[in-house]
């Protein structure tokens, strides 16, 4: 079986010119080394239209127009919690056409907007953002020393609401820190619970689950830092001692050496 090749246009021509001569297509493949379909298809193509050089197709045609193309990309930044069959029905109704949700993910993707999962933060007013560059400022030259006799605490609530994050967003690369490409989450509507630790250099406490989520200040302190303390006072001291204790040898040894 012959190999197949591209035929150029000079081939297409000499072909041509055997066959007019009186040439049969079988011994015209034969000496070209072409498939007889290919020959007989080329001959009844200049027999046709009276040329012997291979027409340019066209391909498909595209479903959409460039201005079309913008209205997608344009939708999706409008809202960019909808999903790709949210915009081609959002273009169906404003144009008459329909289109495929791949569709509207390659013209998207030629729009550099792709799908990804949206930051979520809680909000911080311009009060918590003062306060938060203050008290850094004020610690920034703070020691190991002086770390160590400090106790980290946090709470996290689980909760039975959807907070998987699989809603996706509509965004161009390098700007998922955008605002609006953030989504704000500090609402927890259905069954949740609270769970506090703190954490320390070289320790940390027990988990402490917070049977009620209404909680005063006062019962924050005696039933969750109070009881808490205690171990966090015991390992300040433990890890004051490891501290100067391994500052007396390095220093002892730094000595020896000299």
């Amino acid at each position: 079986m012959s190999s197949r090749h591209h035929i150029d246009d000079f081939m297409r021509g000499r072909i041509i010119g055997k066959i007019e001569e009186g040439r049969k297509i079988t011994d015209v493949a034969r000496e070209f080394d072409i498939a007889h379909i290919v020959v007989s298809r080329l001959w009844k193509s200049f027999k046709t239209t009276g040329m012997c050089s291979r027409g340019h197709g066209g391909g498909r045609v595209r479903s959409t127009t460039p201005a079309e193309d913008r209205y997608i990309v344009l939708s999706a930044k409008r809202n960019r919690r909808t999903t790709a069959q949210q915009v081609a029905n959002q273009y169906l109704a404003a144009s008459g056409k329909q289109i495929s949700r791949k569709t509207v993910v390659r013209r998207l993707r030629g729009g550099e907007q792709y799908a990804r999962k949206p930051v979520v933060f809680v909000p911080l007013t311009r009060q918590h953002r003062t306060a938060r560059l203050q008290w850094c400022r004020e610690h920034q030259n703070w020691t190991e020393q002086d770390w160590a006799c400090v106790l980290f605490s946090d709470e996290s609530r689980f909760s039975l609401s959807s907070d998987c994050r699989r809603q996706l967003i509509w965004r161009e690369s390098g700007t998922a820190y955008r605002p609006e490409n953030i989504q704000e989450n500090d609402r927890y509507p259905t069954c949740s619970i609270i769970v506090w630790t703190g954490i320390m250099i070289n320790g940390r406490t027990r988990l402490h689950v917070v049977a009620n989520e209404i909680m005063t200040g006062q019962q924050y302190i005696d039933e969750v830092l109070l009881p808490h303390d205690r171990l966090f006072v015991v390992l300040s001291v433990i890890n004051l001692f490891l501290w100067t204790t391994t500052q007396h040898v390095i220093e002892h040894s730094l000595f020896r050496i000299v």
